[in-house]
């Protein structure tokens, strides 16, 4: 079992940066891609990014490329999503992922965070 507890959310204006932070506690992390989804109400949890286990290599959706950014440390078994530049389109609940595989497809990851909420509002 890999537990993951995301923290960091919270309330932003437009153009301004947050960044949530994974914690995972368990089985070994550096085994582990992390993932970042999603979600928005009445909307499906969509991926945003994902980090392979080493962290040195980094996909993103399209609509987040360029102003989000994912790294890790497995030092601290922690991962990180850097969000700059936020838009009110970026307001949701997010998710990290602990999967054994890279893939934007939430069917691949085995374990959960129970979510954070970022709201971008002025």
């Amino acid at each position: 079992q890999v537990q993951l507890v995301e923290s960091g959310g919270g309330l932003v204006q437009p153009g301004g940066s947050l960044r949530l932070s994974c914690a995972a506690s368990g089985r070994t992390f550096s085994n582990y891609a992390m993932g970042w989804f999603r979600q928005a109400p009445g909307r499906e949890r969509d991926f945003v990014g994902v980090i392979n286990s080493s962290g040195m290599n980094t996909y993103y959706a399209d609509s987040v490329k360029g102003r989000f950014t994912i790294s890790r440390d497995n030092a601290k078994n922690t991962a990180y999503l850097q969000m700059n530049t936020l838009k009110p389109e970026d307001t949701a609940v997010y998710y990290c992922a602990a999967g054994r595989l890279v893939s934007s497809g939430r069917g691949v990851y085995d374990y959960w965070g129970q979510g954070t909420q970022v709201t971008v509002s002025s």
